[in-house]
């Protein structure tokens, strides 16, 4: 198994799952509100809004943020600001449009009515083009909305009609790390809609995928929802072709198999199943010299069922190979699989496994070594960024 130099970058916000993921909330200090607020409160908030009195709005922004970061009554009451929060993002003030911005994120959040009153009241188009702007803050906080508004199945046409999925993934190669992380969710969002892959996959999202892989801690939700997408981009044959083009990029996908969260291992896993059953001979060797079968085959063993399943299916597949037999070196994977199928299963399923084994072996291990060896003493930038012992 390898072991890491580094444990990479961490996600500047933590994510808990995916309800929570979907809208960022701000970084503001602000207690849970506990029941709603009184009527009058309301509409004094909503003549701030829409005051002429710029400073008097952006004030009123700031406080329907403040308000709806954690209190989804404050979220349903303060439903009506959100078309001259909308307006707002359609100024040239920076300072006007950020703040507007934040409100609408935490307005979003867990709250699919007001999403959609969002999309309705013309979001997505001054959205969108803060997606162009040279201005990193906004960027980020457009691609977060966007994170948060196509978390809701009716607004994801709207979103990819308006030809936001090449953007997300320039923001995605380009932007800041929250941004990227925000962008890799949004586009996962919009891969439920069949018509959007081409879309997606025409914008050659798998580079930026495999660097953010690269970069991230294996067991991070980052590296879920990145080798999610990549898994669903890897039926196709686009997709396939991208990843095996890319330095290191099958490479990524087997280190979030070795040392990933129990849902990321099934993602990286069913990507690698999904290669193999396309093109068995074509990627088989490529899946091989990548060092796979050590994580693989504990997986056969210690990974969820379906994880499992899939492992095991693809050791399948591995297996049967049309190549001459050498001089080979098992004894390291040997060991690997009899220690662990022993805890396990016990001694019959161990001579099961070093069947599976030796007719897998048939691959020269001494080719593999060399490979791995050569890899290990490339320079910095031709290589993962790992460490192995």
């Amino acid at each position: 198994m390898r072991q890491r130099g580094r444990e990479g970058l961490r996600e500047q916000r933590p994510v808990a799952t995916m309800e929570a993921a979907e809208g960022r909330l701000s970084s503001e200090d602000s207690g849970e509100m506990g029941g709603g607020m009184a009527a009058a409160a309301v509409e004094g908030i909503m003549e701030r809004i829409q005051s002429d009195d710029e400073e008097c709005r952006v004030q009123a922004a700031k406080e329907i943020r403040r308000l709806t970061k954690t209190s989804p009554k404050h979220r349903r009451q303060l439903e009506g600001t959100v078309v001259p929060l909308v307006s707002m993002l359609r100024s040239s003030n920076p300072e006007f449009t950020e703040a507007a911005m934040l409100a609408l994120l935490n307005l979003a959040v867990k709250d699919e009515r007001n999403k959609i009153k969002i999309v309705d009241a013309g979001a997505v188009e001054p959205l969108i083009g803060f997606l162009r702007s040279t201005n990193s803050n906004l960027q980020e906080h457009a691609t977060a909305a966007l994170l948060t508004l196509t978390a809701s199945s009716i607004n994801k046409p709207i979103v990819s009609a308006a030809g936001a999925i090449p953007l997300l993934v320039k923001i995605l190669r380009d932007g800041n790390l929250q941004a990227k992380v925000d962008a890799v969710m949004a586009l996962y969002n919009l891969s439920t809609l069949p018509e959007d892959i081409n879309t997606i996959l025409a914008a050659k999202p798998i580079p930026p995928l495999v660097n953010l892989l690269k970069i991230c801690k294996k067991s991070s939700k980052i590296a879920e929802k990145c080798t999610a997408l990549v898994e669903l981009l890897l039926g196709h044959d686009e997709g396939r072709m991208a990843l095996t083009s890319e330095e290191g990029g099958v490479l990524s996908v087997v280190e979030v198999l070795e040392e990933g969260s129990p849902l990321s291992r099934e993602h990286a896993i069913g990507a690698l199943l999904t290669m193999c059953e396309s093109d068995h001979c074509r990627y088989r060797e490529v899946i091989l010299n990548e060092g796979v079968m050590p994580g693989l085959l504990e997986l056969t063993v210690q990974g969820t069922p379906k994880s499992q399943s899939k492992a095991r299916s693809l050791l399948q597949l591995l297996r049967k190979s049309s190549y001459s037999g050498s001089e080979l070196q098992a004894e390291t994977l040997e060991n690997i699989l009899t220690n662990i199928v022993a805890q396990i299963d016990g001694d019959d399923c161990v001579g099961k496994a070093k069947k599976m084994l030796a007719d897998m072996v048939q691959v020269s291990m001494e080719q593999s070594l060399r490979h791995l060896q050569k890899r290990a003493f490339a320079t910095p930038t031709k290589q993962s960024r790992t460490k192995r012992q």
